[in-house]
């Protein structure tokens, strides 16, 4: 059992930090934003350095779900006297909107480039078990709900199918003059969440939203893990 999955169980915990997600992640190989917690500004700033600017900066707290509501994210810091600024500001401002609030830290990750939105979700249905979604991500996948699915584990031909059967598929080709996504990156990324979860059966739930898509590669800006209760882990 990896690390993160341990130290959550260990803690009563169904739900992984970002940083948690993201370090099990980039540990399968899986193109996620490098992510790391800082406890301190002076942290964050030496994190944002190794890193490389610009970095967002998110807080992180159990007692939290949506960061923005409560100021808890910064975008576009592109210096180490900004990264301890934003960091001291940011725990203000969090302070301020939950007061109760438990803090762990703030999350100190790269910015990456803008590029076509998509998501690559799984969730476990109670009959089938693990199954996989893909469609386009960030706003659009709650307005038009244009996602495919399938079931676990999937080959390089199930992930092909599902992506080219979604409506707004014309948008990763490339529409007036924008360029194409790299659909052969989006497949293999399909195929190894797959295997991510079929590997590790104790995972319920999991998010990338989004997954900016560029002409040569795609990168996961966001990821969520959601463990399944310790009773339903024994059973798988």
């Amino acid at each position: 059992m990896p690390d993160a999955i341990a130290t959550a169980r260990a803690e009563g915990r169904t739900l992984l930090s970002e940083v948690e997600s993201k370090q099990l992640l980039r540990a399968a190989g899986i193109p996620v934003t490098d992510a790391r917690l800082a406890t301190s500004a002076s942290e964050a700033a030496t994190i944002a350095t190794e890193i490389g600017f610009p970095v967002v900066l998110k807080i992180i707290s159990k007692d939290i779900a949506h960061k923005s509501d409560v100021g808890g994210v910064a975008l576009g810091l592109e210096t180490a006297s900004a990264v301890r600024r934003g960091y001291v500001e940011m725990l203000a401002r969090v302070a301020a909107a939950a007061p109760k609030a438990r803090i762990d830290g703030v999350s100190v990750q790269q910015q990456a480039a803008p590029g076509t939105e998509v998501i690559v979700g799984a969730t476990t249905d109670p009959q089938f078990g693990p199954v996989i979604m893909f469609g386009l991500g960030g706003v659009f996948v709650e307005v038009l709900k244009d996602v495919a699915f399938r079931i676990v584990p999937l080959q390089r031909r199930d992930a092909r199918q599902m992506i080219r059967e979604i409506s707004g598929f014309p948008i990763l080709q490339g529409v007036r003059g924008q360029p194409g996504a790299d659909i052969a990156a989006l497949e293999k990324l399909v195929v190894d969440v797959s295997k991510f979860v079929w590997k590790h059966r104790e995972i319920a739930e999991l998010d990338l939203n989004p997954v900016f898509a560029y002409p040569d590669g795609a990168i996961a800006v966001d990821a969520r893990i959601v463990l399944s209760a310790p009773t339903e882990a024994r059973k798988a």
